[in-house]
């Protein structure tokens, strides 16, 4: 059979593109070599780390804010204050969760995440607006840094309108990552791991692939030398290979070769080159530059209940307490006056969300707490849901048993105890 007869058998019909050389950096090259198409710029197609940008972001999103003032009495719950009514709906279009969750996304994606502060005309606090990161612009004032009150200065883009905004630091809350080399803008994950998210969207990609192409691996076609063959139509023959065999609906089907004809394999088997190892490897590295544990990558290959709720505890303290910290300081610093943060007002996030345990230890917890005059009994209530009773229930309790020291009527001696004296100072003798 001939090579236009076999074109013909397989029902190929494609012109022949000759190329007779193409560049290290070709795309023919890439494909034929690393077995890919080329890599998309588009981070977030990378499960990896894809699935930690949505844990960070969600984490942050359903922990509620709360306003406290810390007086002589201890922390007192804010609920009438203006920028308590606000954060509660920070603009008509967008909910607290949706634009927590949107402001930790642009801050771990891009390194910096911004939030306009809308005031009314006398001053108060009146919308919280997201603003895009790639959208923001970050100035600086051209007499410096230092001694200057507005050194900062943010230039939004609005692509909607077209219009430009030119916001100083006051109006603005800027939530930036923790790796930072001036305070001021922060790096993004991406800037720091950007080799290993690129393995780890091509070894995807590589899957892809092979899947697409019925698992069949990447090969190449010999024929012998005294065959009378020209380029072009031994690349005409290559494509008829490929599209009698190729595709993962074609899975398993052997491709025809004709007489003369060499189908060779390039493509090293997945165990040998250990791809799976690496890629988990690959993945842990994305994850940890995150923060994120391992249990919360489906990894339980050495972990038990015990150390995956230690994980989690670990997730807070390590990982979540920081980036809390930071929006906390940023939120207070911007939204509240100087007199009210003199005066003890103050936001933080209340992680009870995150550690709140089974439903049996929080009533056991609350019970001891409420047991030892730590709690009362309207606070427990609130902390499970409840509503409160007032009366007695907002008075603290303790067991009877429990008094001071000082209060603990000390044993009489003068009687009982010199006649135990003087019966033991009778035997002695």
């Amino acid at each position: 059979m001939g090579i236009k007869d076999f074109f013909k058998f397989t029902k190929f019909k494609n012109e022949a593109k000759e190329r007779n050389t193409f560049g290290l950096d070709s795309t023919d090259f890439l494909r034929l070599f690393l077995g890919e198409d080329l890599m998309s710029d588009d981070d977030m197609s990378d499960v990896t780390y894809n699935v930690c940008l949505r844990i960070l972001s969600e984490s942050l999103s359903k922990l509620p804010l709360k306003m406290y003032q810390d007086t002589d009495s201890g922390l007192v719950k804010v609920t009438d204050h203006p920028a308590y009514k606000v954060l509660r709906r920070p603009n008509p279009t967008t909910s607290p969760s949706s634009l927590w969750a949107a402001v930790e996304m642009n801050r771990n994606q891009h390194g910096n995440a911004y939030v306009y502060i809308e005031r009314n005309p006398n001053g108060t606090l009146k919308h919280l607006w997201g603003l895009p990161s790639t959208d923001v612009t970050v100035k600086f004032s051209e007499k410096g840094v230092f001694g200057q009150v507005n050194a900062v200065w943010y230039h939004y883009q609005d692509k909607q309108t077209g219009k430009q905004y030119k916001f100083h630091s006051d109006e603005v809350l800027h939530f930036k990552t923790s790796v930072s080399f001036d305070g001021i803008k922060g790096l993004s994950i991406r800037q720091m791991l950007g080799t290993q998210i690129d393995n780890s969207k091509r070894a995807t990609n590589y899957l892809n692939n092979y899947y697409k192409t019925g698992l069949m691996g990447k090969g190449y076609l010999t024929y012998e030398s005294n065959m009378n063959i020209s380029e072009s139509d031994a690349h005409d023959f290559a494509r008829g290979v490929t599209a009698h065999a190729g595709g993962s609906d074609k899975g398993g089907t052997l491709p025809i070769v004709p007489p003369g004809f060499k189908l060779e394999t390039l493509n090293m088997n997945m165990v040998d080159a250990q791809f799976l190892p690496i890629s988990k490897y690959t993945s842990l590295q994305i994850a940890s530059a995150f923060g994120i544990k391992p249990s919360f990558l489906n990894d339980y290959d050495k972990g038990n209940y015990a150390n995956v709720e230690t994980q989690q505890r670990d997730f807070y303290i390590n990982t979540l307490l920081p980036i809390l910290k930071a929006y906390e300081e940023e939120i207070s610093n911007k939204l509240l006056l100087e007199r009210e943060i003199d005066a003890g007002f103050k936001f933080e996030f209340n992680p009870n969300v995150i550690l709140r345990a089974d439903y049996e230890k929080q009533v056991d917890g609350l019970v001891k707490l409420t047991g030892a005059g730590i709690f009362t009994p309207d606070e427990s209530r609130d902390a499970l849901g409840y509503a409160s009773r007032g009366g007695n229930a907002d008075n603290l309790f303790t067991n009877s048993a429990n008094v001071k020291i000082d209060d603990i009527e000390k044993p009489d001696t003068s009687k009982g105890g010199g006649k135990i004296d003087e019966g033991l100072d009778g035997d002695q003798e």
